[in-house]
């Protein structure tokens, strides 16, 4: 094929098909077994200096946060990230000190809430860098090819944007009809970790509502952690198969961590904490502030358990829980709203 344009981009992430299937045959177990780890363990064993992480759920939706304090609390360094839809996530990350390189969809926002001062003075400064730039369908592509063991995917996004140009991908002239058509390279994520609603030991996880990437994803990755609102036993999946997006043979950690996805939003279950959002959005503005949030809600307390506490404990959760179910305003301050 003729190329017509190549996109300056880094490339992160590619693996030949063949030598990425031969790792999963190699690596990955179709044994049934308990998967359980705690979030301390599963960070530990599958999340390494240098590795390119990706995140799942969308925005402030569904992602493990559990894991991103976590990542924080044991400092690791040097990460990769696919920020695909990275807001919250990214953001702590980046301000943290985790994150050396992104490839970034959309990040440095937290959407109707406003931009985010900490990792975007980072990146201005140079600290942290951008070394790649892609759509969001251009993503939804590359998992896409990964999760096909194709090396890329064919698609007409991007063509004609300054976003092409400063990404990974290429343009040549398609055989058939002789025009443009934009080639989007397969990434294999080194680690992947997703939020559901529930699981089983073994890592059969169901999802209540979109899936957003999420099927692509937790089919691309290489490693896979999930963290759940509950484990719940075998016999209630199979009760309902056909809501298992999450197959066991993808997994490699379960951890079951309730309000795992706090202080974002989990569908169905409880709303966004707008308090500790706005919250961390003042302090950020300096490094003072960064540095004082830290303290206070990862490296001040034990685990997830106790950052909820030290959040609002019960009280809070419920009243997230109530708001998710329609049952307070939307827009209510939490202590103005009960």
């Amino acid at each position: 094929m003729k190329v017509l344009q190549k996109g300056k981009g880094k490339l992160i992430g590619w693996h030949d098909p063949d030598d990425a299937r031969a790792w999963v045959a190699a690596e990955k177990s179709r044994q049934l077994i308990d998967k359980r780890l705690t979030v301390s363990e599963a960070v530990d064993r599958y999340i390494h200096e240098g590795d390119i992480i990706a995140s799942g759920g969308f925005g402030h939706v569904r992602v493990s946060m559990a894991i991103i304090y976590e990542i924080i609390r044991q400092q690791k360094r040097n990460l990769v990230m696919a920020a695909k839809t990275a807001v919250h996530d990214c953001d702590l990350l980046v301000a943290a000190g985790c994150i050396r390189d992104l490839e970034v969809a959309y990040a440095f926002g937290h959407e109707l809430r406003g931009l985010s001062p900490a990792s975007r003075k980072i990146i201005e400064d140079g600290e942290c860098k951008v070394i790649a730039e892609i759509s969001n369908a251009g993503y939804q592509w590359r998992f896409l090819a990964g999760m096909m063991g194709v090396p890329f995917i064919p698609t007409r996004t991007m063509l004609g944007t300054d976003t092409l140009a400063q990404s990974s991908a290429i343009v040549v002239e398609d055989p058939f009809s002789g025009k443009p058509i934009t080639l989007v390279p397969a990434i294999y994520p080194d680690v992947a970790f997703i939020h559901v609603h529930r699981c089983d030991r073994y890592g059969n996880a169901q999802i209540d509502g979109t899936m957003i990437e999420d099927f692509e994803l937790s089919r691309c990755a290489r490693k896979l952690i999930l963290t759940t609102e509950e484990v719940v036993d075998d016999a209630v999946i199979r009760e309902k198969p056909w809501m298992t997006m999450i197959p066991f043979f993808l997994v490699d950690a379960v951890v079951e961590v309730p309000y795992g996805s706090h202080p974002c939003e989990m569908p169905a279950m409880y709303d966004f904490d707008e308090d500790h959002i706005a919250e961390w959005l003042r302090v950020s503005r300096t490094q003072e502030g960064i540095a004082s949030y830290f303290d206070e809600y990862i490296f001040g307390v034990d685990d997830f358990e106790a950052y909820l506490e030290r959040c609002g404990g019960a009280e809070k959760l419920e009243y997230l829980k109530r708001r998710e179910n329609l049952q307070e305003p939307k827009r209510a301050p939490w202590r103005n709203g009960r």
